[in-house]
């Protein structure tokens, strides 16, 4: 089951936006909310702010829906930021000239998972050797094929004859 929140029209470029979001990314929840207090972004506040919100979107439909959901056992799946409308502002210029500049906006998305149990999970051992049903045999050549090295040989080629005056 995956846990969904939503920020729209934050102020902030998405590029700014994703390079917190790609610490937080395939943590577990709280790994991601101790990195993000420690970030020394501005960002930071307003992902850590969505993020408990997702979380409590799990709560709230593990609660409401009696669905059994681990809090202890969620991670981020996906963390993205897109690009919003941008606003066109224009700054003053040398000579009465106008230079034209783009404020941009992101919408930020988060994704929580609860990641698998390993009860079902079968182990290996270090140095064990794959059982005969795991080794692909090599692939068998064609009836038509030719063999390597069969081609004929060509000759040598003819020296050319120098004229000497």
């Amino acid at each position: 089951m995956e846990f969904r929140a939503k920020a729209r029209f934050v102020r902030v470029s998405p590029q700014k936006a994703r390079l917190v979001l790609d610490l937080i990314k395939g943590r577990k929840v709280e790994d991601a909310l101790n990195t993000l207090t420690f970030t020394n972004k501005r960002i930071a506040a307003r992902i850590e702010k969505l993020l408990r919100s997702a979380l409590e979107n799990a709560n709230y439909l593990s609660a409401e829906k009696s669905i059994d959901v681990d809090v202890d056992n969620l991670y981020v799946k996906q963390a993205i930021a897109n690009d919003g409308p941008r606003m066109k502002r224009i700054r003053p210029a040398p000579m009465g000239r106008a230079f034209r500049y783009v404020r941009r906006i992101a919408h930020i998305e988060l994704t929580l998972a609860e990641r698998p149990r390993k009860d079902g999970e079968v182990a290996t051992v270090v140095g064990e050797t794959p059982s005969a049903r795991t080794v692909k045999a090599p692939p068998k050549k064609k009836a038509g094929a030719k063999a390597v090295g069969t081609a004929k040989k060509k000759s040598a080629p003819a020296k050319k004859k120098t004229v000497s005056k």
